[in-house]
């Protein structure tokens, strides 16, 4: 809230270069406010009195919204990528995705390993999480399992995130 909004009958009065003008009315913090040619700006509402501050609102929007803007292009958005496997994959096909694993983690990005079964295979659930369990091992050097292999319905899955570089 900014100047005429500020309806407290006193106010903590903070100048724009911190100085303390401490407990004023209102219509007094308004009229220093027009003084310096700035805006009493409402910092923390819940305090009581509300601690204000004087200082060019506009100017202190700007750069709260560029500070945003930094802090927003900073982080890092990290993606879930898949790679699925079979129960009767060969070495190559391993290979293969393997590489296409190991790309995916030293991007940053986590790896979701799905085993789908189909027909009769759905009978050897411990094979299937054992394919799954060697293929996370070939990964260790680059990313670790965040839980074990889980069984939802007649898929195996399990999420690899990479290890934390430094």
């Amino acid at each position: 809230m900014t100047n005429e909004q500020i309806s407290a009958p006193q106010v903590r009065l903070i100048g724009e270069d911190g100085e303390q003008f401490g407990i004023v009315s209102r219509e007094e913090a308004l009229s220093i406010a027009e003084d310096k040619n700035l805006d009493l700006v409402m910092m923390s509402g819940n305090a009581t009195p509300p601690v204000c501050k004087l200082l060019d609102y506009g100017k202190y929007k700007y750069e709260s919204l560029k500070k945003d803007k930094e802090i927003k292009k900073a982080q890092k958005i990290v993606e879930v990528k898949e790679v699925r496997l079979s129960m009767t994959i060969e070495e190559h096909d391993i290979a293969y995705r393997i590489a296409s694993a190991s790309k995916f983690l030293k991007e940053g990005n986590k790896v979701k390993i799905t085993l789908r079964m189909k027909g009769r295979e759905q009978a050897y659930v411990k094979k299937a999480i054992e394919v799954v369990k060697e293929f996370c091992s070939r990964l260790q050097d680059l990313g670790s399992p965040d839980k074990e292999p889980e069984l939802l319905g007649r898929n195996i899955f399990v999420v690899v995130s990479p290890k934390k570089t430094k």
